[in-house]
């Protein structure tokens, strides 16, 4: 499609400035449609994507106006661009009609068909570069469907031998007889447990990216997602105290599974990149009225050369080897997950108070039915 001729459509009743105009215009890029009426030319349109129309002004039956009236009312050619020919006298007001109907350009004759030309040449070049386009946004969308099944096809066949790794690690934990066992085992659950995030987060990363995790919002209160998230966090014992604090109402309309995965990657990431020493707090903010605000904070200080790639994909979120933990992919899809509640995420740190991560989340989502009848974010 992208290689094939342009279509440029000109109507006029009179044979030989249709052949004139043929042989000004015809090349191997273009493809002129000939049509001597109103009506032909309407059929033209009907079987034909055209980039240009070059229509004669004065013709019987349908004239030029009627027939740009007729194209600017249709859908199909809408958007198709028209240049007039006439060779009547100039005069405003006929000009004006012109312009008025539709047209991009009014020319009357004798032209310069070097003129001519070169108008024409610019909407053959714009119909190439749509096209283009076009073929690149088809391109784009196959390489994400692809680029999805890839990362369901590897996560669910990754999530099997793990689950046997994980089934395997806890088994030698209990029944080790020797320290250095069990330090194996252990340094083989939390390997495998890491592992198991990587998959989730790359999955995820893939939807988010192919726009194919939609918002499902339902009245939820935050405050007790979050202590069912911190709940499932104590339960791994890492040693760290979760303090969690609340005020206000935090009842919104948002995406159960999303936000929930947003507030466990800021736990996860405060756990993990955060100082030893010192509690990690939870604290759910609803005392505004439109925006309900989650902070996650922790001991420590983000580096200054981590700033300006803490929300990328495949970033660093951290320093030394703690930074090797992840992909770096849990902060940008928090900050995505953000986006799409048309809520954002920002972050201060410093050596004297530490880091804190903020989610600012407004308490409803407006939203529009997708092509694929999945709805998202307006």
């Amino acid at each position: 499609m992208t290689n094939s001729p342009v279509n440029i459509l000109i109507v006029d009743d009179i044979v030989h400035n249709i052949t004139a105009l043929e042989a000004l215009l015809t090349r191997p890029d273009v493809t002129v449609l000939v049509a001597d009426s109103g009506t032909a030319a309407l059929d033209l349109l009907l079987k034909h994507e055209v980039a240009l129309a070059i229509l004669d002004v004065n013709m019987p039956g349908m004239n030029g106006f009627e027939l740009a009236a007729l194209m600017r009312g249709s859908p199909r050619t809408s958007h198709v661009p028209i240049i007039f020919l006439t060779a009547t006298a100039q005069d405003a007001s006929r000009t004006f009609r012109g312009y008025e109907a539709g047209a991009v350009d009014f020319l009357y004759k004798p032209f310069d068909p070097r003129i001519l030309q070169s108008k024409v040449d610019v909407f053959v070049q714009l119909e190439q570069q749509k096209r283009q386009l076009a073929a690149q946004l088809v391109t784009t969308r196959q390489m994400l469907e692809a680029n999805e099944m890839l990362m369901a096809v590897l996560s669910h066949d990754l999530r099997t031998p793990l689950g046997a790794v994980l089934a395997s690690a806890e088994y030698l934990m209990r029944t080790a007889t020797d320290e250095q066992a069990a330090t194996v085992a252990t340094r083989v659950k939390n390997s495998s447990l890491r592992m198991a995030r990587m998959v989730d987060q790359l999955l995820n990363l893939a939807r988010l990216q192919g726009g194919r995790l939609p918002l499902q919002p339902r009245s939820i209160e935050l405050a007790t997602l979050c202590r069912s998230v911190i709940d499932e966090f104590a339960s791994q014992k890492s040693g760290k105290r979760i303090v969690f604090t609340c005020s206000g109402n935090s009842t919104g309309a948002w995406d159960t599974d999303l936000i929930w995965q947003a507030v466990s990657n800021l736990i996860g990431n405060a756990l993990h990149h955060g100082a030893p020493e010192g509690d990690i707090g939870v604290d759910v903010d609803g005392d505004a009225e439109e925006v309900v605000r989650l902070k996650v904070s922790n001991r420590g200080e983000i580096p200054a050369e981590v700033f300006p790639h803490l929300f990328k994909a495949f970033g660093s979120n951290g320093s030394g080897a703690r930074s090797r933990e992840g992909l770096g992919l849990g902060l940008h899809i928090v900050q995505e997950i953000a986006r799409m509640h048309g809520g954002e995420v920002s972050v201060e740190s410093s050596e004297a108070a530490g880091t804190t991560f903020t989610i600012a989340l407004p308490r409803t989502v407006t939203l529009q039915r997708g092509s694929r009848g999945a709805f998202t974010r307006r």
